[in-house]
């Protein structure tokens, strides 16, 4: 059916957004398969975002874990993250679309700077709404918004976090459609958004998977990615798919694994339901109502999940498990420490699941995709770090 992976996904929003979201589909139709459309934005992301980007071997945590690790470093792209594969492919079509304004949402802010960065190059304006909450742990990517000449709205509604955030990104658009496009940030949201974001994303299991095949002479055994919205995850996961043979892993995040605690793991403790104009895993009480989210990296923070992951999940193809605040934080000083990288706190979940599987996956090839740096989370990691202190003391 289409807009549907499975029995998730669809279109659940006001008549009013109907229009955009159907001009974003025709447009897609149109531009996305034409060869200058691709040309233009191939330059963009090699010579602006700088891909290819390079796979690293591991040596010090493959000997320490008896296996081999590779990760996908998607942290050394312009700005910081994936986010800006996205970004240039939603702000090239918009231009093409005749559309002079971004406007976007951002959780741990890195979508919010590509997609100031992307604006800039474009020369379009953008407007980024922001939970409050993460405009004050994520400071430094707020600032960094702003030199790029973009307006950062804070949202005072509900938690004050990403949830809240693209509330009031999807009201916006409803008043500014004419000459604006919303650059959703994640692989979620109403038709077309999960397959559009995927569509940008894809790239990176196409340079992985290729590249794979060039430097080992095999593909891996594991493909591991972190799982919010699940945009670095299903570009991660696209092209392995089809590949039987490698086990696919997401990671959600578990917040601090404490009974009665929230967290942001709707595949694993949600149910299905209606959240930003689709139907996926979503965290809700039993009246229907959407719950609190939690984790300490920002851009995990939300309480639903992209319906194609939703989809995988069900059929089976893909594995999901959780990691807690903690488990995170260690992983985060692992490769620091070992490896001389500094991870998102988002992609420390998912090497913390490698370090807990280890002996369940000794000897195997994991291919992990590195989702984004961690200079943004050094004030959220130095104060966890911190705390973790005091309670040894006690």
């Amino acid at each position: 059916m289409k807009g549907y992976f499975g029995q998730f996904g669809g279109q659940f929003v006001p008549e009013l957004l109907i229009p955009p979201l159907v001009e974003l589909e025709e447009a897609m139709a149109h531009f996305l398969p034409r060869e200058d459309f691709q040309a233009e934005l191939e330059d963009l992301l090699n010579n602006f975002a700088g891909r290819v980007t390079p796979l690293t071997y591991c040596p010090a945590i493959s000997e320490q874990l008896g296996l081999r690790l590779f990760l996908k470093r998607e942290d050394l792209l312009h700005t910081g993250a994936h986010k800006v594969n996205n970004t240039l492919g939603q702000g090239l079509l918009a231009k093409k679309m005749g559309k002079k304004n971004l406007i976007a949402e951002t959780g741990a802010g890195q979508h919010g700077v590509a997609t100031a960065a992307a604006a800039a190059r474009l020369g379009m304006k953008a407007k980024v709404f922001m939970g409050s909450i993460d405009v004050e742990r994520q400071s430094a990517n707020v600032e960094r918004m702003s030199m790029l000449g973009t307006e950062v709205v804070p949202v005072e509604d509900g938690t004050q976090t990403l949830k809240d955030a693209i509330n009031e990104t999807l009201r916006y658009w409803i008043a500014h459609q004419a000459d604006t496009h919303y650059c959703f940030g994640t692989a979620a949201g109403p038709h077309p958004f999960p397959e559009l974001v995927a569509h940008f994303q894809s790239v990176i299991s196409r340079e992985a998977r290729a590249q794979m095949l060039e430097s080992q002479g095999a593909l891996p055994d594991y493909v591991v990615a972190c799982v919010g919205g699940g945009s670095n995850a299903i570009g991660m996961f696209r092209n392995f798919v089809d590949d039987r043979d490698v086990k696919i892993i997401g990671v959600e995040a578990a917040g601090t694994g404490e009974p009665g605690c929230y967290n942001s793991a709707p595949i694993n403790l949600g149910r299905p339901g209606v959240l930003h104009g689709q139907i996926s895993m979503l965290l809700q009480d039993e009246a229907g109502q959407v719950l609190p989210s939690h984790s300490i990296s920002a851009g995990l923070d939300y309480p639903g999940v992209g319906p194609e992951h939703s989809h995988l999940h069900s059929i089976g193809r893909v594995r999901y498990d959780m990691a807690t605040d903690d488990e995170a934080l260690q992983a985060c000083q692992l490769l620091s420490r070992a490896e001389g990288i500094i991870p998102a706190l988002e992609s420390s979940h998912a090497l913390s699941w490698v370090v807990k599987n280890a002996a369940e996956i000794k000897g195997a090839t994991v291919l992990l995709c590195l989702s984004g740096r961690g200079d943004k989370d050094m004030d959220i990691i130095r104060g966890a770090m911190d705390e973790r202190r005091e309670r040894n003391k006690q």
